[in-house]
């Protein structure tokens, strides 16, 4: 059980700064402003990304020992935590010295926050483009302790409350109604406006803090491991249904959800298969292959549409899968696939009249396009807001933006790589 520690109730809901609205996510943030406007009379200013270069200077916020810098980030030579905010149009970093946020396209750097202690931010989660984030400390001097989140109000260049726990935490997710922390063996679910318990969920051990939540306005689609090896656990908080699925013989590595929950991809700690399954009823849709040898898997993505997967490992590679699933239908569309068996019925490959004779690879759909990485850092991949595009991060500060044809098979096209741990100068 976690210890609540309010530091300025009422606990206010995020304010959106027009620097980063998306036309695709109006109405939700028309609603949380509406939301925000009935809360609090008073509205109050969102930090903005200063139109003037700054040319590397800073400026001190006496009262939380914070420096806010907007034009030199040049944070460390390697990040602690790289995430992408929810609709993947902008992303934050970790630090030994603090925490940035960046722009994806056009890539730019908005802001940072560098602290005076050297405070290091191991993970980092934002709330779309909003002035609030969450974090857990993490390196040699920790900002804060590894066992409390902390809300931030970037409004405020503060802390405006903590959650405090009995061990370390693993991960968080963030969504416009909930707050989600992962332990090693729990999950707590909070309420976004006062910090309340809402509910918890024993796991598997889960030293990933894996994790992912829907992110529309739709009630709360959780998907954690189960209790057992391979098993994924999906909870439907409307319905208040629980759904288990023996996803893998192997322990989770990644999962990766669709925004409107429906649709889930899992990779086990083997590497080698990646399975697409309906949240709703359990059943696999779909199954492709990444490689024969084991590998270790950093991230998978759904495209918006979920016509393509994405997924990066420590091969070096990332590959993009094309997708079978008509999300429209996504409940009921059950006509391609066999009853009897977990994989399906009609594959793609021209092997698959001698399926269960020859190894299962010989049936085994593969990706439509990849891309070979620089060095050997660890990447994260989404899809980028132009057609047939990627955006990939590394610990190491590459942000690379490519595009694959899928009708080729050849190999991505990179359009544009920057290091954002050596940014110099801010937004336009």
């Amino acid at each position: 059980m976690a210890t609540l520690s309010p530091f300025s109730p009422p606990f206010p809901l995020p304010y959106m700064s027009s620097k980063f609205q998306s036309p695709i996510l109006q109405p939700d943030l028309e609603q949380l402003e509406a939301q925000q406007h009935q809360l609090q009379p008073q509205q109050a200013a969102v930090e903005q990304v200063n139109d003037e270069r700054l040319q590397g200077s800073s400026i001190k916020n006496t009262e939380s020992g914070v420096n806010s810098n907007h034009a030199s980030i040049n944070h460390s030579e390697n990040a602690y935590h790289v995430t992408f905010n929810q609709d993947y149009g902008c992303f934050a970093i970790g630090t030994d010295r603090g925490f940035g946020v960046f722009n994806c396209v056009p890539f730019c750097g908005s802001f940072c926050r560098y602290f005076e202690n050297i405070g290091g931010i191991g993970i980092i989660e934002m709330l779309f483009r909003s002035n609030i984030l969450a974090f857990v400390g993490r390196g040699d001097h920790p900002q804060y302790p590894r066992n409390k989140v902390m809300i931030w109000d970037d409004h405020q260049s503060r802390c405006i409350s903590e959650l405090c726990f009995r061990s370390e935490v693993r991960s968080i997710r963030l969504r416009q109604d909930c707050i989600v922390v992962v332990l090693e063996h729990k999950i707590f679910v909070y309420n976004f406006s006062n910090l309340k318990l809402l509910f918890q969920i024993e796991t598997t051990t889960n030293p990933k803090g894996l994790c992912e939540v829907s992110q529309t306005a739709d009630p709360l689609v959780l998907v954690c491991p189960g209790l057992q090896k391979g098993q994924v656990r999906v909870e439907r908080y409307a319905s208040k249904s629980t759904q288990f699925i023996v996803a893998h013989d192997s322990a989770l590595a990644c999962f990766a959800l669709t925004r409107e929950g429906n649709l889930l991809a899992t990779a086990s700690t083997k590497g080698t298969l990646i399975r697409i399954f309906n949240t709703l009823e359990g059943t696999l849709l779909q199954e492709v292959r990444r490689g024969l040898d084991r590998a270790e898997i950093y991230s998978v993505s759904f495209s918006p549409t979920a016509q393509w997967l994405a997924v990066s490992s420590d091969k070096g590679t990332v590959h993009v899968f094309s997708l079978k699933v008509n999300l429209g239908n996504v409940s009921t569309n059950k006509s391609n696939y066999s009853p009897t068996s977990r994989f399906p019925a009609a594959a793609s490959s021209s092997f698959s009249f001698i399926r269960g004779v020859l190894p299962k690879y010989f049936s085994s759909e593969w990706s439509v396009a990849q891309f070979r990485l620089p060095g050997v850092s660890q990447y994260i991949v989404t899809f980028g807001n132009e057609k047939n595009t990627l955006i990939i991060l590394g610990w190491d500060g590459s942000f690379i933006r490519c595009k694959f044809d899928p009708a080729s098979g050849k190999d991505m096209t990179q359009l544009e790589y920057h290091n954002f741990l050596k940014l110099e100068e801010p937004c336009n």
